[in-house]
Order: C-alpha cells, then sequence, then structure tokens
C-alpha cells in the first residue's frame, strides 16, 4: 500500500487546539495551507510533550555561537494565534508517534506526526510494512516554531483547574480529593 504523506512547507498555519470542553476535551495538530487542511487527534500529554521539545530543540539552536539561525528566545508577538481552529476538523488520524528535526539549510523546524498503530488479530495475519499508512510532515521557520510553543501550552493549560490538595483535575460540578492514606 502507498504512504499518503499530507506535507505542509511554510504552511499558513500549524496550531495545537480542542474541540468540546474542559475535561471533555479534543485535542488537534492542525496543518493548513489555502485549502489542505489536515487535523490530526493527538492526547492532551502528546501536544503537552511537543511543545516542551520542542522548546527544548529552539533553545539548543539558540545558545549555538552567533545564533545563527537567528533562534528568538520568545514568541513574536506578530505571530500570535489565538484563534479557534479551522474548520471543518475532521480527525485524518490519531497521533502515536511524533518526531522533530531541524533542516539548518532552511532554518526550519520538521515535525512528523505518525498514526497510532493498533495490533488486531487481523495484523497478525497481514505482513509487517515499515512505513505508516501516513504521515504528516511538517515544515515550519524558528519563530513560528516559538508561537506553536506559546500557543500550545495556553491551550494544555486552558484546561481544568488542578487541586492543590491532591493534584488531580478539578470539574465545576464538584471535586472529591483522592489524598493518599494517612493525609487528610
Amino acid at each position: 500500500m502507498a504512504q499518503r504523506v499530507h506535507e505542509f512547507d511554510w504552511p499558513d498555519r500549524l496550531v495545537i487546539g480542542t474541540v468540546g470542553r474542559p475535561g471533555e476535551r479534543s485535542f488537534y495538530l492542525q496543518a493548513r495551507t489555502g485549502e489542505q487542511l489536515v487535523s490530526a487527534l493527538m492526547e492532551k500529554e502528546q501536544s503537552a510533550a511537543l511543545a516542551e521539545k520542542l522548546d527544548e530543540v529552539l533553545d539548543e539552536l539558540m545558545v549555538q555561537d552567533g545564533n545563527p539561525f537567528s533562534v528568538p528566545a520568545e514568541a513574536p508577538p506578530a505571530l500570535d494565534d489565538r484563534a479557534p481552529l479551522d474548520q471543518p476538523v475532521v480527525e485524518q488520524f490519531r497521533v502515536g508517534i511524533l518526531s522533530l528535526g531541524f533542516d539548518p539549510s532552511t532554518a526550519q523546524v520538521v515535525i512528523e506526526a505518525f498514526p497510532l498503530v493498533e495490533d488486531s488479530p487481523e495484523s497478525l495475519l497481514e505482513p509487517e510494512s515499515d512505513e505508516p499508512a501516513e504521515v504528516l510532515h511538517v515544515r515550519i521557520p524558528v519563530g513560528a516554531a516559538r508561537s506553536f510553543c506559546k500557543r500550545t501550552r495556553e491551550v494544555v493549560d486552558a484546561g481544568r483547574p488542578t487541586c492543590p490538595l491532591c493534584f488531580g483535575p478539578m470539574d465545576p460540578e464538584g471535586h472529591v480529593c483522592d489524598l493518599p492514606d494517612g493525609l487528610s
């Protein structure tokens, strides 16, 4: 089977966004160029980890002698994106594996998202494929990458507040702490 590659080089938009209310949100990695729109479902933890690791890559590039790639220390305000996800949000695939890279020839960060592969009895009978059926391949400049990280952290942090005692999420309807034995 041929692999389907969703390629975005310098996309018009790359964001993490959500659908649903806090506690029931679905997270999406969404890329758009013109009319081409791809939305890949992610876990909240994947979204947070992607922003954290991407910031680490940018920080490492920034401290290289003379900052040859002009990596900004903070997200450029002109690149802030607080708009909701582009509609319609149609899940192309659920993200299983993410990879990060950097192309020094273009000073672009490379993000790849591969679909989650679930083992089923049928898959054990079929020959294994080295290539996933789909991949989302996005290349963005370093300033846009900083802005992507900033927005992603804001989206992740916009969920339910955390209980100061048990550190679990607190629902608007109420909260019962699950404190460890011996604590009250």
